[in-house]
């Protein structure tokens, strides 16, 4: 691993951070329980104003990119990406210069780099957008590269943006609305446009996921059937950002599309795979288990292992437990 987090154990002496970081990183930890390790140390390493633990958590995070899981990995990258933290910089910039890595995880990699807001990696963005030759990489890359120039823009600072529900921080900004009365269909066409830069139409998806929260909104079950209409786009990855912003939402409403979704075989591994993480965070709601325990057994690993955690997910939610994550005294008792 470049910017070797593999090195550093013996230096953390944290013992909530240690415990996580060999749960995270054990290949015979169920997925599920090293997703929740994965999550309560994104908790540490986002916390504002950085702790004295942020690093040692953000290097036991990196620590498991030597996992075969293609779907860790991914979230591993994604998670690295809504640390605020340019110490995440090089271990993200390794995997996505890896050429020899699952392109799900060089995409989330470019994407964290561009919610990381990181001007420093702006040529390697530019580079792979143009040359490399794996579409969800270069639209990623793309994506990445526009983010990072609004971050750093005047255009950024002119705008007004609707409060979002949501503290992640996204591929795109939501697009301001133009009015006091927000257009569903002005949002959905600029959405479903393919002639508009995969930017723009993020900007376009993210207001609509705005308008769906809380689920009560007037607006909120036709901005959900406007976002279902993105699962026909013929680009991978916009169908794949469709599933997660349904899995953010957690709308009753999109069930239906994410369960077609889920069920087509013939959809790429890494859109049926947010499809089904979208429905584990609707698992209190009637049938969807079921849906899910159908593919258990799925061909692909990807999907299986998402299943898994979705399974998971959905005990949570119907557990009412506050937050996905473990509890490290908890770890240690087993």
């Amino acid at each position: 691993m470049a910017p070797s987090a593999i090195d550093t154990v013996s230096q953390i002496t944290d013992p909530t951070i240690l415990t996580l970081r060999k749960v995270l990183a054990s290949e015979t930890e169920p997925l599920a329980k090293r997703f929740r390790a994965l999550f309560s140390l994104k908790h540490i390493a986002c916390q504002s104003p950085p702790t004295p633990q942020a690093l040692p958590a953000i290097e036991a995070i990196a620590a498991a990119f030597i996992s075969p899981s293609a779907l860790l990995k991914h979230e591993l990258a994604y998670c690295l990406g809504q640390t605020r933290n340019l110490e995440a910089v090089p271990y993200l910039r390794y995997v996505l210069e890896d050429r020899q890595e699952d392109p799900m995880c060089r995409h989330e990699a470019a994407e964290a780099l561009g919610a990381l807001g990181d001007k420093s990696s702006l040529d390697i963005l530019r580079l792979l957008r143009d040359e490399d030759k794996e579409e969800v990489v270069r639209e990623t890359c793309d994506i990445a590269v526009e983010r990072i120039e609004w971050e750093h823009s005047d255009k950024r600072k002119q705008e007004q943006l609707k409060h979002s529900d949501f503290a992640s921080i996204d591929p795109a900004p939501p697009l301001p609305e133009s009015s006091s009365t927000p257009s569903i269909l002005e949002f959905e066409t600029t959405l479903l446009n393919t002639q508009l830069p995969l930017f723009q139409r993020y900007r376009a998806m993210f207001a609509l996921r705005d308008l769906s929260s809380p689920p009560d909104l007037p607006t909120a079950v036709p901005a959900v059937q406007a976002l279902a209409k993105g699962f026909t786009d013929p680009s991978a990855l916009f169908r794949h950002e469709i599933a997660f912003v349904f899995g953010q939402l957690s709308h009753p409403a999109s069930i239906p599309s994410l369960v077609q979704c889920l069920s087509n075989t013939q959809e790429v591994s890494m859109v049926r795979h947010e499809a089904a993480e979208a429905l584990g965070s609707l698992g209190e709601e009637e049938g969807v288990e079921d849906v899910l325990r159908k593919f258990v057994d799925d061909p692909e690993q990807v999907v299986r292992e998402s299943i898994l955690v979705a399974l998971d997910m959905a005990e949570f939610e119907r557990n009412g437990e506050a937050e996905y994550a473990i509890v490290p005294s908890a770890v240690e008792a087993h």
